[in-house]
């Protein structure tokens, strides 16, 4: 049995904290709220998030000093724009070594830092070479009612990441391991760019050929950045590329798809976070790639698109308009260019 704490207890902290409990964990429940965390004990339910019932080895904390004591592994689950105040205030109470790991999928707009160099650079002590990444296609939902679900651990430590492949892996979670750090935190990140757009094709009625078209082009684009920042293209073509796309642009579990859905229907995006009610990282992620693809001269025409229809109240059926009649091109040139950039030297 190893004692984790699980910090972050949104939907997907929930979730994982559930496969832990599964697994014979000490599992401790980490909230910044109280009234949370006593209900999270009181009924065994946290049902804002998520409708599954917590095992009793799931204890909920308060008080970050308390949810990590003696602990072996931190699992890191809040929005990628709370991760550098988490990590400071976990720096300040972590006092024995413990592995991290984090599942939180985006990027910092300023800086295009992965989350594993955010942790690693306001953590004494922990480089983000060691820190370990999970990702992949994966709602919690499903996961919380313990539904077959896939996913990647990876690290360039390759010891942590057989650490947390076996702290996760069970009969309806699987953990496959990788060494490609950047490709998997990228995709994980990107793929919400392009469920923003096939929530807002489907808000704007169109159909399944739209939607295939979007997520095609959608991973040459998440290719295209992913391989300038040193990702492996055919890392995208697994779990955390098109896996995660396909499960993040299906389906109404995606906070992503609901939002641009909404989006699509008419509703401006102020108040589609409001209705939201939680966080929808694609917004920001759609910020950070647009700006790196401009000052980098990346081509990545839909995520541009999003840009205008977030940022500068563009209306997405122009947005579509724009895109469907773009120059013309040889599908062709983008294939040979990413086999290209996929062989060895």
């Amino acid at each position: 049995m190893t004692k984790i704490a699980v910090l972050g207890a949104g939907s997907w902290g929930t979730a994982l904290s559930i496969v832990l409990a599964d697994n014979g964990h000490d599992v401790r429940l980490w909230t910044h709220r109280q009234e949370q965390a006593d209900t999270i004990n009181q009924k065994h339910k946290n049902e804002k998030y998520l409708d599954a019932t917590i095992p009793e080895q799931v204890k909920a904390f308060y008080r970050l000093d308390k949810a990590i004591e003696d602990v072996s592994a931190v699992l890191i689950v809040v929005p990628a724009k709370a991760i550098r105040d988490v990590s400071m205030e976990l720096d300040k109470v972590l006092k024995d070594p413990a592995v991290i790991i984090h599942a939180t999928k985006g990027i910092e707009p300023e800086s295009l830092r992965r989350v594993s160099q955010l942790i690693g650079e306001e953590m004494t002590g922990y480089d983000y070479e060691d820190v370990v990444v999970l990702s992949g296609p994966s709602h919690a939902e499903e996961v919380g009612k313990r539904q077959p679900t896939t996913v990647t651990v990876s690290s360039i430590n390759s010891q942590n990441a057989a650490f947390a492949q076996d702290l996760f892996i069970n009969e309806s979670f699987r953990v496959y391991t990788s060494n490609d750090m950047v490709g998997i935190e990228l995709g994980g990140a990107l793929k919400n760019i392009i469920a923003l757009g096939a929530g807002i094709s489907d808000g704007l009625g169109y159909g399944d050929n739209a939607k295939a078209a979007l997520i095609t082009r959608g991973l040459a684009e998440i290719t295209r950045l992913g391989a300038s920042l040193g990702a492996s293209p055919l890392t995208f073509l697994g779990l955390p590329g098109v896996g995660d796309l396909i499960v993040t642009c299906t389906s109404p579990h995606s906070r992503n798809w609901r939002a641009g859905n909404l989006l699509g229907k008419g509703q401006k995006l102020d108040e589609v976070l409001e209705q939201m009610g939680m966080v929808v990282e694609g917004v920001r992620t759609t910020k950070a790639a647009y700006q790196f693809a401009k000052e980098q001269q990346i081509e990545m025409p839909i995520t541009e698109g999003l840009y205008q229809v977030l940022f500068n109240d563009e209306k997405p059926k122009d947005i579509v308009e724009q895109l469907m009649n773009r120059n013309k091109r040889d599908e062709m040139d983008d294939i040979a260019s990413f086999i290209r950039t996929s062989l060895p030297e």
